[in-house]
């Protein structure tokens, strides 16, 4: 493998990247280290996938630079064997089959054939390897993804989204796989909307909003800075409400039925319930999870459920 300790697995370094009069990406800086798994989080539009774009030449910069154990991607001699990448899952030919499509991509990427039948197991398609990927679901081609980045047994891997489509025993699978990549030296750089799935497997994380940095920090220091919440359960919530943001306190109302209160203490919330004859039926303090910590970062409020992903595996005609 590529890399050694004293150098980065990737360096982004005062990026800077506009389209038309949207500046997309502000002079953003940050490092990525071997032996880790780093989540690259930021609402939408926040510039992580014009990021990642740029990270792997895909793209070009008005100003600044990046560099992938060390060196520019376009000077990379052979790519697919220093990082693997799986930004989207619309690149594939319909007509093909997976093994196919792994095979045509250890030609372009100057990769020994014989990796198709491990990257197939690595991840769990041996059985899909001669169905057309034009039958796939949306987690089956995710897979199908993640196999080409792995056919070169690279270094880093950059990811985007990797978990969508995915069932939950894929996003297990994923979880534990990314774990031990990094375990044995290896860098991942994975941008995802799904925070708690972050929060268990990521190390760092890096939150961008505008195309700028907000923060770079491990997760365990970031989520002890969230501090703790006042978690209220009430048959009378909205005048609770009323009166503890009269208070000060910052109140999210959650799908439960039960509140969230922030910057004011769990006595304070007591006294404030006391004081308007409102009866509590649950009263407890709970450390703020890396979602929560991640909405106050951004000032962006918590978006309302959408329907489950379909199912992993090939889609029925």
């Amino acid at each position: 493998m590529d890399g050694t300790a004293a150098t980065p697995a990737i360096e982004v370094d005062s990026l800077t990247k506009r389209f038309g009069s949207v500046l997309a990406v502000q002079s953003l800086s940050f490092s990525v280290p071997s032996g880790s798994v780093t989540g690259f989080l930021g609402p939408n539009g926040a510039g992580k996938t014009t990021t990642l774009r740029l990270l792997l030449g895909l793209a070009r910069p008005d100003e600044g630079a990046s560099r992938i154990v060390g060196r520019p991607y376009h000077t990379l001699e052979a790519p697919l064997r220093t990082v693997g990448a799986a930004l989207e899952t619309t690149g594939f030919h319909p007509g093909r089959t997976a093994r196919a499509h792994l095979r045509t991509a250890c030609l372009e990427g100057q990769v020994d054939p014989a990796r198709v039948g491990a990257v197939l197991e690595q991840t769990g398609m041996t059985g899909y390897a001669d169905t057309r990927v034009g039958g796939f679901s949306l987690g089956m081609k995710q897979r199908l993804a993640f196999a080409t980045a792995l056919l070169g047994e690279p270094h880093v891997l950059v990811l985007d989204e990797p978990a969508n489509g995915l069932d939950p025993a894929g996003v297990a699978w994923l979880r534990d796989f990314l774990r031990r990549f990094a375990a044995r030296g290896g860098a991942v750089l994975v941008s995802s909307h799904l925070l708690a799935e972050v929060a268990e497997v990521a190390d760092r994380v890096i939150v961008i909003e505008g195309g700028r940095l907000i923060v770079a920090d491990t997760v365990e220091r970031l989520v002890a800075a969230g501090g703790e919440i006042v978690i209220v359960r009430t048959p009378s919530p909205d005048p609770l409400a009323a009166a503890l943001e009269a208070a000060g306190g910052v109140v999210e109302r959650r799908a439960d039925g039960s509140l969230a209160v922030r910057e004011i203490p769990m006595e304070r919330v007591g006294e404030e319930a006391a004081a308007h004859d409102v009866v509590l039926h649950e009263l407890r303090t709970q450390r703020a999870s890396l979602e929560q910590t991640f909405l106050a970062l951004t000032g962006t409020s918590a978006a309302p459920a959408t329907a489950p992903p379909r199912p992993d595996g090939p889609e029925a005609s």
